[in-house]
This record gives C-alpha cells, structure tokens and sequence, in this order.
C-alpha cells in the first residue's frame, strides 16, 4: 500500500493506463458494416442517372415519382419497425409539429438538392452536374467547422482533397464551363450546397430517429416541396407507357429507398464529413456504369481519376 502510495504521489499510473503508442493517438476504428452500408448506398444512388436517362417524364418530374412511390413504403416500414419489440423510430411527441417537423425540414433541404441537380442536367453537360453536385464535402466541413464547431485532422483534409481532385482528373475529358453552360453550373454547384447540408442534417437527426423514420418524413417533406414545383412549371406528370412507370419505380426504390436508405443508417455511425467523401465514388461507379451497360469507353486520364479517388476516400477513412 505504502509503495502504490508513494507512486500515486509521483504520478506514477499503472502500465495498463498507458494504451496509445508515444508517436501519435490511434484515430477510432470505422465500424466496416456501415462503411460497406455506405458504398453500396452510393451505387444505389448512381444507378439514378441511368433511370432518369430513361425516364419518359422531365427530371424534376421523375423526382416527385422518385419521393411519392418511396414514401408510402417508407412509412410502412417505420410502422413495422416501431411495432417490435425494443425497437424505438425516435420519433419524440406525438404529432408532426412535435415530433416530426425537423425530419420534414430535412425533407425541404433535399427536396433543394434535387430540384436543382436535375435542372442542372438540362442546362449543362451531365459530367459537370454530376461532379458539381458532388462536391458537398467542402460544405460539409465548412458547414461543420461553423455550425458545430468540428475540427477535422490533417489527414481527412488531405484525403479530402486527393479524392476531389480525382473526381475532377475522373471527369475532365467531359467538363465543360463554356459561358453557355454558366447558368446549370451555378444550378450543379448550389445543389452541391444543398447535399451537403442534407448529409449534416441527417447525421444529427440519425442520432434521435430510426432510418426508417428519417427516411419517410423526409420523403414526404420533399414531396410536399417537389410536387407544387413541378406543377408550377407546367412539367407532365403521366408516364405514357409500362417501361416509364417501371423506370420511376426502380428509381424510386433502388435509388432512393435503398440508396438513401444505406447512407442514413451509414450517417448514424460514420462522422458526415468522412461520409460526404466516400460518396465522390459515385463518379467512379457512374463510370463503369457507362462503361459496362452503354459502352462509354473510359480512357487513361479516367481510369486514373477514379483510383485518384479511391485512394483518397482510403486516407480520409485512416483518418476519421
């Protein structure tokens, strides 16, 4: 007793205390199941530009179709969540102005995204609104460094821009910024805004609600949003054959139900700003998309860009 005394009195801890090496802290492991939760969402989300290639209807059309077919389901599956046993959708009070108005604001944030990533389509090259609308990993760390006060290491901020830079090296043989293009690039740019604040706001709704519940609010919240919109610019809203309802109900499922669905439940165990970086894979997964399915031959300088990004969303993970 005396002993431990007398080292307790010199500052002396014992050896199991001392966990980290001397030449640096150990930054946290990445749970792998969310991280893979995360890359397969992104897929998901860039089989998207494929349906909505295909679509019969105008984008910002294919966009109602895309929140209003998930969003039933989506509510079906927060049902059956909440009905079992120790299985809490977070949801807080008891009706939507107490429990569910930030998920509908949620909702109002993507609905921006959407809204101006598929006018950004029609008025600029697919490649710029593609990788404009990707660049919400510098909003996420500037939104997060103003707004909750987040720091983030050299090595994210490192393998941040070595994944942005591979995702610009990915698209420049098709990146246009002809004055004829400005207007859909300044659309690409701010829905990349807009993406990036919806990756924030769900990352801190995802720590008081269930995926499904974020989810399906959201959804309906942009609905409420998308549909007015598209009925003021005089878009139809009718497919005219089967191929275009099966087309928007793949979109609608896969590209939002399972896309967005993966990267929500992702959200609520990966920090945002690793999660915005890991989604500039969706470029690389574009790519063999087109690649596989359209025959759109990739060249030296794209197939560099993507391991230029994938190399990158590996530093930022070591270091998140």
């Amino acid at each position: 007793m005396k002993k431990e005394a007398s080292q307790a009195a010199r500052g002396f801890r014992p050896a199991s205390v001392h966990r980290l090496p001397i030449t640096g802290r150990k930054a946290p492991s990445i749970p792998l199941l969310a991280f893979a939760a995360l890359i397969l969402g992104a897929a998901a989300l860039a089989c998207g530009g494929v349906f909505i290639r295909q679509s019969e209807l105008p984008p910002t059309a294919s966009a109602v179709y895309r929140v209003g077919l998930a969003a039933p389901l989506l509510f079906l599956l927060n049902m059956f969540a909440a009905g079992k046993p120790g299985q809490s959708p977070g949801a807080p009070g008891t009706g939507i102005l107490q429990g569910h108005r930030r998920l509908l604001a949620v909702g109002f944030i993507f609905s921006g995204n959407l809204a101006l990533y598929h006018w950004a389509m029609s008025l600029t090259t697919l490649a710029n609104s593609n990788l404009l609308a990707n660049l919400a990993p510098i909003f996420v760390v500037i939104g997060g460094r103003i707004f909750f006060n987040q720091r983030f290491s050299r090595g994210f901020l490192g393998g941040m821009s070595m994944a942005l830079i591979g995702a610009f090296v990915l698209i420049s043989a098709r990146f246009d910024l002809r004055s004829g293009f400005f207007h859909g690039n300044m659309l690409g740019v701010a829905s990349g805004m807009f993406y990036g604040a919806y990756l924030l706001a769900v990352s801190r709704m995802r720590a008081e609600f269930s995926t499904t519940a974020v989810m399906a609010w959201s959804s309906l919240g942009s609905f409420l949003v998308l549909l007015p919109v598209t009925l003021l610019m005089g878009e139809p809203l009718l497919p005219h054959t089967l191929h275009g309802w099966l087309v928007l109900l793949a979109l609608a499922l896969i590209s939002h139900v399972a896309g967005q669905g993966l990267i929500a439940y992702a959200l609520a165990k990966l920090p945002a700003g690793l999660s915005s970086v890991t989604l500039l894979i969706q470029p690389v997964i574009a790519a063999a998309l087109g690649w596989y399915l359209l025959q759109e031959r990739l060249d030296a300088a794209e197939i560099v860009g993507g391991l230029i990004v994938l190399a990158g969303i590996g530093v930022a993970r070591r270091y998140s």
